[in-house]
């Protein structure tokens, strides 16, 4: 029996705390509605053995949790340093070479080839999450830049590098995502995250891909990068979905803008109907603890409050001690303030000049009346999960229910705020089709008699993108 929750999802990144199908199991019945794979840490074998468990939880929970796999992206690294530890002093010089070296406070590895020519003297450079900063002093535009430590600490192995001020010249997708991305969408992933977004036709590179494969996967682009602000529109119409990163953008970016860098980001999406996930460190104490600070809770409230279709735990979930529990607390935090102070009601009148004016008119004016009578229920039918995405992004005081008989898009859907979805084998008519949802709601003790329900969907029913069709019915 399928136990529901939030109208705000949960995403749960998944690894060696949670990677056991009796905690994957208590997670999904807690509430996760998205298991997050991330290549970064995991491998392909590893990948394939998960989604299968998700698939066999699924089916014995009657759930529909979606596989999201997130692709690593041309992450920079040091490498070995000398004793996994080099205690390094303000003001020390620091040389990164890019020939395989073991580490010393003298000298260390970078792995990106082209960071010689691509870094400029003045530049900084920020190592462990910027827990050490670096300034360029020198670069010999080969294989050596020499660096001033301006802020100091212990550096060990293969530590992330961040570079805010330089202009990167690896490409968005490396080798290794590709093949990654092929093998995730092999193995029934219902959503790629592509990392370290500068433009959107690094999003575009990636669909084409998904395309070429045959693929379902919906995108979703990591907003980490500060070149991904200055095209931010046009990275949300490319994309299906949207992540704010913190962690990386934090680094990358003034910490001080990241708060209203990602209510910005929500409210963009909201308008173009395009789901947008908030992440990195919503509830990281919980990595040791059992319980969020109130700092936490008040980061996941607020999120909630901007109207984020989900809330991505990482290392909560992938190597904490209490990956159940942290999903426990962050529903408890997520269905308090919906029920207290819930984001409804972000209705966006439609774009005149879109292709879809008349589709999206007919999902405003549903949402609109639903505040208006009261309604109980939003039931839809759809082929593609447009109708439900432009249901969900004016965030109803409704439950919204969605019926499809296309299994993968029960899991694509999940990700939707709001958004609780039905498999319906057959819908042609739509009276009968009204009749069948209400029949099934009711069954599910969902709707009761006496329920105002607002229907949406098209004529004929059968077919795609003309959605057409607002009826009003008392249950």
């Amino acid at each position: 029996m399928i136990k529901y929750h939030s109208k705000t999802k949960i995403v749960a990144t998944i690894g060696p705390a949670s990677a056991s199908k009796s905690i994957l199991k208590r997670m999904i019945n807690e509430g996760v509605d998205v298991f997050r794979i991330n290549f970064s840490h995991s491998t392909q074998k590893e990948f394939a053995t998960l989604t299968s468990l998700i698939k066999e939880l699924n089916v014995e929970t009657g759930s529909h949790v979606a596989v999201l796999a997130d692709l690593q992206g041309p992450k920079l690294r040091i490498g070995v340093i000398e004793n996994n530890k080099a205690d390094l002093k303000t003001g020390d010089m620091l040389s990164l070479v890019t020939k395989k070296c073991t580490g010393t406070r003298q000298q260390v590895y970078m792995s990106y080839q082209n960071f010689p020519k691509d870094v400029s003297v003045g530049e900084s450079i920020l190592i462990d999450d910027g827990k050490i900063k670096l300034e360029v002093v020198d670069t010999n535009k080969k294989d050596t830049v020499k660096t001033k430590v301006v802020f100091g600490g212990t550096l060990s192995s293969h530590k992330g590098v961040n570079l805010p001020d330089t202009s990167i010249s690896l490409p968005c997708l490396t080798k290794e995502d590709i093949s990654n991305a092929v093998f995730a969408l092999k193995h029934g992933a219902d959503w790629i995250a592509l990392s370290f977004v500068r433009k959107a036709d690094d999003v575009t590179e990636l669909k084409e891909l998904i395309r070429k494969y045959k693929g379902h996967a919906g995108v979703i682009a990591k907003i980490e990068k500060p070149e991904a602000l200055k095209e931010i529109d046009q990275i949300i119409a490319f994309a299906d979905g949207l992540m704010v990163a913190r962690g990386d953008m934090g680094v990358e970016m003034p910490f001080d803008e990241v708060p209203l860098i990602q209510k910005h980001i929500i409210e963009k999406c909201i308008r173009h109907a395009k789901p947008v996930i908030v992440a990195t460190q919503m509830m990281e104490s919980m990595i040791t603890n059992f319980s969020p600070t109130r700092a936490e809770a008040t980061d996941v409230a607020n999120a909630v409050l901007d109207g984020a279709d989900a809330l991505m735990l990482s290392g909560e979930t992938s190597i904490g001690k209490f990956p159940v529990e942290t999903i426990i607390n962050m529903q408890k935090i997520i269905q308090y303030t919906e029920t207290h102070g819930a984001p409804y009601s972000k209705i966006n009148a439609p774009n005149e000049s879109s292709p879809d004016y008349l589709a999206d008119s007919v999902c405003y004016n549903a949402s609109a009346l639903a505040k208006q009578i009261n309604a109980k229920a939003i039931v839809t039918f759809t082929h593609s999960g447009y109708t439900a995405r432009q249901i969900s992004a004016n965030r109803p005081v409704t439950d919204i229910f969605v019926f499809t008989n296309i299994e993968r898009l029960i899991r694509y859907l999940s990700l939707m705020w709001g958004v609780k979805v039905f498999y319906l084998k057959s819908y042609e008519k739509m009276e009968e089709s009204i009749g069948e949802s209400i029949s099934i709601l009711r069954t599910k003790k969902l709707l009761r008699r006496g329920d105002r329900v607002i229907h949406v969907g098209s004529s004929p029913l059968n077919e795609h993108g003309k959605t057409n069709i607002l009826k009003v019915s008392l249950v």
